[in-house]
């Protein structure tokens, strides 16, 4: 597929998402949506994501349901091992009490491991995949049909995933302290005077904002940096299998730390806004 682009075209067919938007004359996809305004759904994006969350929780609910008090399968040996490292971690980290927070970092954990697992992917296998169904079965273009199989590659979701984090940040923090508790934060720290009200709203403002802000871009830009390498590894052609399996198996380590990483960081922000100052 890269012999038939330039290698500018090849990379940003590549980095283009599939997307859908309602113009004046209805429903666009791809080009047309490219002067939408806002709303642009990403359904490469959205499928995927939505399709590898089904994934997760139908897996751990079916081996849930096998599980047996005897000798376990493999399988369900596997899925205790994710719950108990998770729960370690939790354990050892969130210093409230919750019934959620264990799960909650379970679903980040492996939802987000799965996602970044699609990097794994060759680069051309889904795109070309798509542009037959798009050419064959709709009458398309194929240079028109797009899909980018890595969801934590699109800053949407990224952010997506840290502004559910930071809702559950003021959530937590309005629960344990109360409002006037979570405004006094917010106003009387570092500085405990009336007059550095101003000043340590700023402070704090900003640092509230920032942990949303540094887990959406930290997995982004990981993510889209590896992407755009394997990319860049598939423009050269027939020599790019050893370089290929090599930033795969370099890989094999990454992508899990950066959902690990994804999760520690919701845990720490979590037990920070559930301590009582």
């Amino acid at each position: 597929m890269a012999s038939e682009y330039t290698t500018s075209e090849y990379i940003k067919h590549h980095l283009t998402n599939a997307s859908m938007c309602n113009t004046e004359n209805g429903i666009a996809f791809n080009k047309a949506c490219a002067d939408a305004g806002f709303w642009t759904w990403h359904i490469d994006t959205l499928a995927w994501s939505i399709g590898l969350g089904i994934l997760f929780l139908w897996f751990f609910r079916s081996v849930a349901k096998k599980a047996s008090t005897g000798v376990p399968t493999k399988t369900q040996a596997f899925v205790e091992m994710v719950v108990d490292f998770v729960n370690d971690n939790v354990s050892a980290t969130f210093h409230g009490k919750s019934s959620l927070i264990a799960p909650l970092a379970l679903t980040i954990f492996c939802w987000v491991l799965l996602m970044n697992l699609m990097d794994l992917v060759p680069v051309d296998l889904l795109p070309t995949i798509a542009g037959m169904v798009g050419q064959y079965g709709f009458g398309m273009d194929p240079h028109d049909v797009y899909m980018k199989a890595v969801p934590t590659t699109d800053l949407n979701l990224t952010f997506a995933l840290a502004l559910g984090v930071f809702a559950l940040i003021i959530f937590y923090s309005i629960r344990m302290k109360g409002i006037g508790g979570f405004t006094k934060e917010l106003t009387m720290q570092p500085f405990g005077h009336p007059v550095f009200i101003p000043v340590n709203f700023i402070l704090e403002s900003v640092t509230l904002l920032a942990r949303p802000l540094s887990l959406a871009l930290r997995l982004f830009g990981n993510l889209y940096a590896s992407e755009l390498i394997f990319i860049l590894i598939a423009t050269i052609g027939y020599f790019q299998l050893p370089l290929h399996f090599m930033w795969a198996v370099f890989h094999i380590l990454v992508l899990p730390l950066q959902a690990f990483i994804f999760m520690m960081l919701t845990i720490v922000y979590l037990s920070l806004a559930s301590e009582d100052h």
